[in-house]
C-alpha cells in the first residue's frame, strides 16, 4: 500500500501534462482559485454584472406537496423556507436568477420522475432530486440523523449496538446521495459564472464531488447544525473526507464564532492547517487556493409575520387565545420532539418555579408546542414517554379544577403559522432550553411578533399600541443566544439555572421589558434572511473573484485525499529541453541551489541526512564545467557542510540560511565588492560581527523555559541563530505559546539586532538582514565582479541587510519583528574594528573601477529552493534582473513540489531536480527512479 506522500508524488507526475494541456479533458480550462493578497472588505467587493445563477443545493426543496382527491400530486412554493426567503438577498441586478436544487419528501413513482421535474422547473424554479427509496432511507434517517445529527450535537455512541456507531452502509449511502446532487447540478448547465450555495450537513462532500469535475466551480457551504470540537469530531472515521470537502468549497459559513473555531482546530490538529485573520476576515490557504470562513446567524423574514397580522384567521385565533389565558402570565416553548432540544428540562425548571413560589400557581401557565419528531430510535420513544407522564404529573400536582388552572398546555401537533404567530403574540416569554441547537429562529419570530404591525391611521389595531415588551430566557447552548444581548441566558443542564430564568422573566418590570424588546427588535429587523443572503453571496463573490487567474489541477482520488491546487497563471513545469538549450548556447552560467528539501528528500531535522552518492555526482559534474559556476544552500551549519561536499571542488557554500559564506576553492573574497562581511573561521566569512551573537545568552535561557513548559517542544541552538520547534506540542497549546514567546522576546531583546521570525511551528531569533537573498546577492557581487544590488542601492535609504518596503510585501506571511533599526554591524566596537572586517580601505573608489572594468553577469542563472526561506532568494534574483549586468541573463526560478510560489516554475521532487542537472552535464542516473 502506498503511503499518502507516495500517492500525492505519483498524482503529480500524472497530473503535470493535464496541467500543461489545459486541465481534465472535457473539464474546462482548468482555473481556479483565489488570490493570497485579496482586498478583505466586503464593502470595496462590487459584484460584476449578469455573475451567473445561483444554484441552491439542499436536501429539501422550498415546495409543500399533497395528493389531490384524484391522485395527482400538488405542489406549492413554501415561503416559510429558509433557502426560499433566502432568494430575497440575491441581488438581481447582478444574478441571472436562482435555480433550487434539492430532494423532495415524498417518493415519486419512476414514470411520473420526469413530468414532475419538468413542470417543478418551469413554475418555481426547482430542480428534484431523485433518489432510490433504499439508499434515501440509509442516507437521511440512517447517516444523517443517527450518525452526523449526534455527532455535531456532541454526542458519542454508547454500547456496541447503538445506532449512533460507525455503518459502512450508511457512509456508502450518503456519499451516493451526494453524487445525485452532483449530477444534477452538472446536468443543469453549471459554467464558471455560477455559483453553488450548499446548505447544511446533509451534503458536505458534494464540494469535493463538484470540484472533481469542475476545476473553477464557486461554491459555498453553510452550515446550519452545530460544529463539535475536535476531541468529539476526530472520533468520527471519516473525519478528513469531511473536512477536506468543506475545504474544496470557497467559502464555509458558520452562525457563531464558536462553530468556526471547532471547524479551524479540527483543520489544524486533524490536517495541519493553519488559518489567517487581515481586515475582520479568516482565512484558510489550502493548496493555493484562499478558503473563507463566514459567521453570520441568519435571521428571519420580519414582513412574513407582520403581514400575518392582517390574515382572518391570526386574528380570530389570537382572541381565542386571549380569552383563554386572561390575567395569567404566559410562557411559551415551540421545540421538536428532539433529544437536544430540552422539553423535559425546561418542564422540570417550570415544576421548581411552580414548587418554591406559591404565589405563582394559578398566574403562570406555559404552553409548550411540540412538533413531531423528525427521526426515530429508542431515546425518542424514552424522551416522548418521560414529557408526557411529566407533564401529567405537574398538571396532577400544582392544577387546580375549580378555577379551570392548568399549569402546562402541551401541544403535540402540527400548529400552522398563523396559531404560531398568536401565541408568539399573546405571550410574555418564551423559553429556549435546547442543550445543544445550531440556531433556532423561536426568539426572532417572537420579537417580530410582539413587535406587531404599525398601525395605520384610522385602521383598526389587532395588537396594543405604544411601547412594546418581550422577555426571552435562552439556553446559552444554541446558536441565537449571542445575538441576543437582551436575553436572560441559562444553563438547560441546571434545573435551578432554567428555574431562575423563568423567574427573574416573569418579575422583570416593565420598563425594562420595553427595554430590551427594543434592543432586540432593532437587531432582528435589521439582520433579516436577506440580509443573511447577501452578506454571504457578496463574499462568496469577493473569495472566488481571481478564479479566471489561476491553473487548478486535481491531486488524489478518494474523498480523504482529494484536493484542488491552485496556481498562478503563469506558473507551469519547467522544461528540461528548454532549460538544456539554453544552457548549451550560453557562455557563463551560475546555478544557485538549495539542499534540505530540493536535492535530497529529507528537511532539516536532528537526523543526519548525508547526500546520496547520485548528488555528489551530479554537483562534481557541474563544478567541473569551466564556465558554470555553483552555489549550495543550507540551514545546516558550516562544519556539517564543509564535510559532507569535501569531495566537490569549487562549490560555494552558503550555511544557517545565508549567515556563512564560502567560496570555491582557489576563490578569494574582494573586500570591496561587498562591504560589511566579517571573517567567520578559515574560509568562511560572515554577514555579521562574532561580538553580535551576545543576544544570545539573553535568549537561551527564555527558549528553555518555554521547552520546559511545552510539552513536545524543542531547541535548536544554531552558530548564527536560535529556533523553538513547536511542531510536535499541542497544535492549540503550542500556537498560544509561540504568541506569547514572541512577545516575551520582542520585549527582551528589543534594543538588540535581530529578527524574530514567526514561521510554521518555529519560532527563530536570528541576525538582523540575514536571508538567503542578501546571500545571493553578496555571491553575485564576489563571483562576476560588481557590487552586490545592496550595495548599489543608496546606503543613506536604509542598512545593509534591511528588505525594502516592497520586497517585504511579497514575504509569505509570517510573525516578524526587527529588534534593531541599525544595520547588523552599525554601531558595535567589533563592525568598527579593521582587525575582524575584510573590509580594506578605499573601497568605494576600488568598487567604481571595477565596475567599470567588469564584463557582463552571467547569461544562465538556475535557482531552485522548496521551502519559505528560499522564496528571499526568488525575490533578490528577480530585483537583480533590472541590473545592467543581468537584463539579458536567462533566468529560470522552480521551486519543488506544485504550490504557490514567487517562481514562474515548479519541478514535482528533488528526483525530478536531479534529473534535471543531470541531464544539463550529460550524466546518466538509472539507480534514481522519478
Amino acid at each position: 500500500m502506498l503511503s499518502s506522500h507516495a500517492k500525492s508524488s505519483s498524482s503529480s507526475r500524472n497530473l503535470a501534462g493535464m496541467l500543461e494541456n489545459g486541465g481534465f479533458e472535457g473539464e474546462g480550462s482548468g482555473s481556479c482559485g483565489g488570490s493570497r493578497q485579496q482586498a478583505r472588505d466586503p464593502r470595496r467587493t462590487s459584484l460584476s454584472v449578469n455573475s451567473g445563477r445561483v444554484i441552491i443545493a439542499s436536501n429539501h426543496l422550498p415546495l409543500r406537496v399533497k395528493k389531490s382527491s384524484t391522485g395527482e400530486w400538488q405542489f406549492e412554493f413554501d415561503e416559510d423556507a429558509l433557502t426560499a426567503q433566502a432568494k430575497d438577498g440575491v441581488p438581481r441586478s447582478h444574478f441571472q436568477g436562482v435555480l433550487y436544487v434539492g430532494g423532495l419528501p415524498v417518493d415519486v413513482e419512476p414514470e411520473e420522475q420526469e413530468n414532475i421535474a419538468i413542470k417543478l422547473k418551469d413554475l418555481y424554479s426547482c430542480c428534484p432530486v431523485y433518489l432510490d427509496s433504499a439508499v434515501k432511507e440509509r442516507f437521511y434517517k440512517g447517516f444523517c440523523k443517527q450518525q452526523l445529527w449526534p455527532l455535531f450535537h456532541y454526542v458519542l455512541p454508547g454500547s456496541p449496538s447503538s445506532s449512533q456507531r460507525f455503518n459502512v452502509e450508511f457512509w456508502q449511502a450518503y456519499v451516493k446521495a451526494n453524487k445525485c446532487f452532483a449530477d444534477k447540478i452538472v446536468e443543469e448547465s453549471l459554467t464558471d459564472t455560477e455559483f453553488v450555495w450548499i446548505h447544511d450537513y446533509h451534503l458536505l462532500v458534494l464540494p469535493s464531488l463538484l470540484r472533481k469535475r469542475f476545476n473553477r466551480i464557486r461554491a459555498g457551504v453553510f452550515l446550519h447544525s452545530p460544529f463539535p470540537s475536535s476531541e468529539i469530531f476526530r472520533t468520527f472515521p471519516k473525519r478528513e473526507e469531511l473536512l477536506r470537502s468543506l475545504l474544496n468549497a470557497d467559502l464555509i459559513g458558520f452562525h457563531t464564532f464558536d462553530y468556526a473555531r471547532h471547524f479551524l482546530s479540527c483543520c489544524s490538529r486533524m490536517l495541519g492547517l493553519e488559518h489567517e485573520t487581515s481586515r475582520g476576515s479568516i482565512t484558510i490557504d489550502y493548496y493555493g487556493r484562499t478558503v473563507g470562513i463566514k459567521i453570520m446567524p441568519t435571521g428571519v423574514n420580519p414582513k412574513r409575520y407582520l403581514d400575518g397580522f392582517s390574515w382572518d384567521e391570526f386574528k380570530w385565533r389570537r382572541g381565542e387565545l386571549e380569552a383563554q389565558f386572561k390575567g395569567m402570565t404566559v410562557l411559551a416553548g415551540v421545540d421538536d420532539m428532539d433529544s437536544f432540544k430540552g422539553i423535559d428540562l425546561k418542564l422540570q425548571a417550570f415544576e421548581r418555579l411552580l414548587e418554591y413560589h406559591a404565589e405563582w400557581r394559578g398566574k403562570v401557565v406555559l404552553v409548550q408546542v411540540t412538533n413531531s419528531p423528525r427521526s426515530t430510535g429508542h431515546d425518542i420513544t424514552e424522551l416522548h414517554a418521560f414529557v408526557t407522564n411529566l407533564v401529567a404529573s405537574i398538571n396532577y400536582k400544582y392544577g387546580n379544577p375549580s378555577t379551570n388552572y392548568v399549569p402546562v398546555h402541551y401541544l403535540e401537533r402540527h400548529v400552522p403559522l398563523h396559531e404560531r404567530m398568536a401565541f408568539y403574540s399573546i405571550a410574555d416569554c418564551v423559553v429556549v432550553t435546547a442543550t445543544r441547537d445550531g440556531m433556532n429562529l423561536v426568539p426572532y419570530e417572537y420579537i417580530v411578533c410582539r413587535q406587531g404591525p404599525d398601525t395605520p391611521p384610522g385602521a383598526e389595531s389587532t395588537v396594543e399600541s405604544g411601547p412594546r415588551d418581550s422577555m426571552l430566557v435562552v439556553s446559552e447552548f444554541v446558536g441565537c443566544s449571542p445575538s441576543l444581548s437582551g436575553a436572560i441566558r441559562v444553563n438547560p443542564w441546571s434545573i435551578d439555572s432554567g428555574y431562575n430564568g423563568m423567574y427573574a422573566a416573569i418579575c422583570m418590570p416593565l420598563e425594562h421589558r420595553r427595554l430590551r424588546h427594543q434592543k432586540h427588535w432593532r437587531y432582528v429587523s435589521q439582520h433579516t434572511v436577506a440580509f443573511w443572503a447577501q452578506s454571504y453571496l457578496v463574499d462568496l463573490v469577493r473569495v472566488t473573484r481571481n478564479h479566471v487567474t489561476m491553473k487548478c489541477y486535481g491531486l488524489g482520488l478518494g474523498l480523504d485525499t482529494f484536493r484542488m491546487v491552485a496556481l498562478d497563471a503563469n506558473f507551469r513545469k519547467m522544461e528540461e529541453s528548454q532549460v538544456a538549450a539554453t544552457y548549451k548556447s550560453s557562455k557563463s552560467r551560475v546555478f544557485f541551489l538549495d539542499y534540505d528539501g530540493t536535492l535530497t528528500a529529507g528537511q532539516h531535522t536532528s537526523i543526519t541526512l548525508a547526500p546520496l552518492d547520485e548528488v555528489l555526482q551530479v554537483l562534481r559534474a557541474l563544478t567541473a564545467e569551466p564556465l558554470n559556476k555553483v552555489v549550495l544552500f543550507s540551514g545546516r551549519p558550516k562544519a556539517e557542510l564543509q564535510e559532507w561536499f569535501a569531495s566537490v571542488p569549487n562549490l560555494a557554500l552558503v550555511a544557517e540560511n545565508g549567515c556563512y559564506l564560502r567560496l570555491g576553492e582557489g576563490q578569494t573574497w574582494r573586500s570591496h565588492l561587498t562591504p560589511g562581511l566579517q571573517v567567520a573561521d578559515q574560509s568562511w566569512v560572515s554577514l555579521v560581527v562574532a561580538a553580535d551573537f551576545g543576544w544570545k545568552k539573553m535568549a537561551l535561557p527564555i527558549l528553555q523555559q518555554y521547552q520546559e513548559s511545552t510539552d513536545g517542544s524543542s531547541i535548536e541552538a544554531k552558530e548564527s541563530a536560535l529556533v523553538w520547534y513547536y511542531k510536535d506540542a499541542d497544535p492549540d497549546f503550542g500556537s498560544w505559546q509561540a504568541k506569547e514567546l514572541l512577545d516575551h522576546l520582542e520585549g527582551a531583546l528589543s534594543n538588540k539586532p535581530v529578527e524574530i521570525v514567526g514561521g510554521s511551528s518555529a519560532v527563530e531569533i536570528k541576525p538582523q538582514g540575514v536571508s538567503k537573498g542578501q546571500a545571493v546577492e553578496k555571491m553575485l557581487g564576489q563571483l562576476y565582479g560588481y557590487p552586490a544590488i545592496a550595495e548599489r542601492r543608496s546606503s543613506s535609504s536604509r542598512p545593509m541587510g534591511r528588505p525594502s518596503s516592497d520586497a517585504c510585501e511579497r514575504r509569505p506571511s509570517s510573525s516578524r519583528f526587527s529588534m534593531s533599526d541599525r544595520g547588523p554591524s552599525a554601531g558595535s566596537a567589533a563592525g568598527q574594528s579593521a582587525a575582524s572586517s575584510v573590509q580594506g580601505g578605499g573601497a568605494e573608489a576600488a568598487a567604481q573601477q571595477e565596475l567599470a572594468a567588469a564584463g557582463k553577469g552571467p547569461d544562465f542563472v538556475l535557482c531552485i529552493g522548496d521551502d519559505r526561506s528560499d522564496e528571499d532568494m526568488f525575490t533578490s534574483i528577480e530585483m537583480m534582473r533590472a541590473s545592467p549586468q543581468m537584463m539579458s541573463s536567462e533566468v529560470y526560478a522552480c521551486t519543488v513540489g506544485q504550490k504557490p510560489s514567487r517562481a514562474p516554475f515548479y519541478l514535482n521532487d528533488p528526483g525530478e531536480v536531479l534529473h534535471l542537472l543531470a541531464r544539463l552535464v550529460g550524466i546518466n542516473l538509472p539507480n534514481l527512479p522519478l
